[in-house]
């Protein structure tokens, strides 16, 4: 019998150490007595209300009934997004985001936790009037050139003002700096009118220079063709002297002018004949001038062969003389023979002058003597 109680009471026990263990396994007393720390995470034990210890990533035990913990309070770099709505100096009222990065060290858990009831809510108040605080003394273009400065400065006062809280900022960003669209607009009209102004400048040069090239192109060419209608000139005057000379070596005095300007006729219109690209022919004004005119042809013809025998006598008769008399002989013989050539063109040209004022219609000055006549 006392055998069989001892067994019971034994077995009692055992069943409660075994329940004890389990509600503590499985139980809420488990919880209150054993917890867990994720990495990168802190979490603080208080005992009645007061700072007892920090917890680190882990397996961590406190008193049951006596310790309570704190939520868990994240050791990694954290971005806080703070969208600001300021005024600048031009009175453009702008949005303008900032991300805030900032991180909580292990040793700075306690101040973290305790010192600030809403971190975030404080760290806006900084940015807010960081930003105004620089907005308001810049215009809007200058603001969209200093942004990198606005976020510099604003890193500089959060890191001095929250440093001390346990906050440490890494680094401040101002994404961007944004007017109202009626202000977006009208800043693109004016980038655009400006470009559009500047294209127009561009074209306008490229094509005075295009005018002033053609210019100095047209006046060099046109310099050109002065020189060679010039040159041209020139050598026809030369052409003319030297005839007009031969012609008065020849004893061809009176009539030289009318000779030179009916071979000059002729060869204008033997020119027109060969490179006209019209079908008219000039003739006479009357039909009875083109008789006349065949005369006045086979007059300058005639003119013309006994200028040239004359010359070609008088070169023969040069060369023989000189190779038979002595240069007194020869100056004499040279002026007979220039006085017998004059007196024998003289006498032609006169017979040939009077055979062309019979018949009408020929110019006047293919008629030698004919102007001093009317």
């Amino acid at each position: 019998m006392e055998g069989v109680v001892l067994f019971l009471v034994i077995a009692v026990v055992i069943i409660i150490i075994l329940v004890v263990l389990g509600a503590l396994l499985f139980g809420g007393l488990r919880t209150s007595i054993m917890f867990t720390v994720h990495s990168r995470e802190a979490v603080i034990v208080e005992r009645f209300g007061k700072f007892k210890r920090v917890a680190h990533a882990g397996l961590n035990f406190k008193a049951p009934f006596v310790d309570n913990t704190t939520r868990p309070i994240s050791l990694r770099v954290q971005q806080l997004e703070v969208n600001i709505e300021s005024k600048t100096k031009d009175n453009v009222f702008v949005n303008v985001p900032v991300a805030v990065q900032y991180v909580i060290k292990e040793e700075q858990v306690v101040d973290a936790y305790y010192k600030l009831s809403n971190a975030e809510a404080q760290i806006r108040s900084y940015v807010f009037d960081t930003v105004r605080s620089a907005l308001s003394a810049l215009e809007l273009d200058a603001a969209f050139e200093s942004k990198d400065d606005i976020a510099s400065s604003v890193e500089q006062t959060l890191s001095a003002r929250m440093r001390e809280f346990g906050f440490n900022i890494i680094n401040t960003l101002v994404q961007d700096i944004s007017p109202d669209q009626r202000v977006r607009d009208s800043m693109n009209s004016i980038n655009a009118a400006q470009r559009d102004r500047v294209a127009a400048q561009s074209l306008a040069e490229a094509d005075k220079i295009k005018r002033v090239t053609q210019a100095e192109a047209e006046a060099e060419s046109k310099r050109l063709q002065g020189e060679g209608v010039a040159a041209q000139r020139k050598a026809i005057a030369l052409g003319i002297a030297e005839q007009y000379e031969m012609l008065r070596k020849v004893g061809i005095e009176h009539s030289a002018e009318q000779l030179l300007l009916m071979t000059q006729y002729f060869d204008t219109m033997q020119d027109v004949a060969r490179n006209g690209r019209s079908n008219v022919l000039y003739l006479p004004s009357n039909p009875g001038a083109v008789g006349n005119m065949g005369d006045e042809i086979r007059t300058a013809m005639l003119q013309s062969q006994a200028a040239a025998e004359a010359t070609q006598n008088a070169d023969v008769a040069d060369a023989e003389d000189r190779q038979r008399v002595s240069a007194q002989d020869l100056r004499d013989q040279e002026q007979a023979r220039a006085e017998r050539a004059r007196s024998e063109a003289e006498r032609r040209s006169r017979e040939a002058a009077q055979q062309a004022q019979n018949g009408p219609g020929s110019p006047p000055w293919a008629h030698p003597g004919s102007a001093n006549q009317g």
